[in-house]
């Protein structure tokens, strides 16, 4: 990677003059620490700028002092290298393909794996138990890239007669008879099936065992011993109690999803914020893959606080203050 960003942007054929105005545009001449502070102020809803600067965003005045206001505004992530279009922009357009892709995925691992845990569980050391304790391990060591073409080639390529699947593809495709951009659903069925076949695997498992411990706990003992129905100790009461620590496991791996199945989108050509991301290093494309590194922080941050605010409702036992 090249050292210098300004180079970067603007290419190998800028002349030095140039390089010089688009480093001190991008405050480069500037110390680390005060580059760093630009960088945060230009993050922050609230920041103090000059009227200069002002002119790149769309802001309310809070307060102002002379030739510097204090405003309220969007992050402002900078502009793209590779086209100068905000960063913003280009995230917001992707974002939504990967909620989709993820959420489907993790819809389908909630639904498969649950239900399989459970069983499991109930039949313990049966033939059943042993199958899918063995298919969950190899799911879990299954890696991701190695899956996705695997399923590509099978589904997509080998058997196209009967899926008719295509072998990569997003959300929206554009019309051969130049209509626009039509609404491809079929798109979706190979990436989410890729992108789910770990964390089924780990609900499976960890299903499995929390509620084996849970059937094993003194109160599943007491509800026995009142003649309750093997189907209302499991579901009424084991299982809401086995769910909390299958709730932090899929909430890490909806954090996950949602940030960006890296692998996923870019073999199967899902435009999320995966494929952006190697797009942005393919291309050193530096703001876009900071921006694109900050969503996946404050996806992770936002989603364990929502994480903790559900156990209380699992859980009546756990307080929040």
């Amino acid at each position: 990677m090249p050292a210098d960003p300004a180079k970067i942007k603007l290419g190998d054929h800028a002349t030095i003059a140039d390089l010089e105005r688009e480093r001190e545009r991008m405050n480069l001449n500037d110390p680390l620490y005060k580059r760093y502070f630009y960088y945060l102020n230009d993050l922050s809803f609230i920041s103090v700028h000059s009227d200069e600067e002002l002119k790149k965003y769309k802001y309310f005045t809070l307060f102002s002092a002379k030739s510097y206001k204090l405003v309220l505004k969007k992050p402002y992530l900078d502009k793209s290298f590779k086209d100068d279009r905000l960063v913003s922009e280009k995230i917001w357009e992707a974002f939504p393909n990967t909620l989709i892709l993820a959420i489907s995925s993790i819809i389908l691992a909630v639904i498969i794996g649950i239900p399989i845990g459970v069983t499991c569980a109930i039949k313990k050391d049966h033939f059943i138990d042993r199958f899918f304790s063995t298919t969950s391990i190899l799911g879990m060591s299954l890696p991701s890239f190695f899956s996705a073409i695997l399923i590509m080639w099978i589904f997509a390529y080998k058997l196209n007669w009967l899926t008719n699947l295509n072998v990569i593809g997003s959300l929206y495709e554009v019309d051969d008879l130049g209509r626009g951009e039509r609404l491809s659903l079929k798109n979706l069925i190979l990436p989410a099936i890729t992108l789910g076949i770990r964390p089924i695997a780990v609900i499976v498992n960890l299903t499995r065992n929390s509620l084996l411990e849970s059937l094993s706990s003194g109160y599943v003992t007491v509800a026995k011993a009142k003649g309750l129905s093997e189907f209302n100790i499991v579901v009424k009461h084991a299982l809401r109690n086995s769910l909390i620590p299958v709730l932090t496991t899929t909430s890490g791996w909806f954090a996950s999803m949602l940030s960006g199945a890296v692998f996923v989108e870019y073999i199967f050509g899902w435009n999320g914020i995966g494929k952006l991301l190697v797009d942005s290093l393919e291309n050193i494309d530096i703001p876009l893959a900071m921006g694109l590194i900050i969503l996946i922080g404050v996806c992770f941050v936002f989603i364990n606080i929502l994480v903790d605010l559900m156990y209380s409702i699992l859980d009546p036992r756990i307080k929040i203050d």
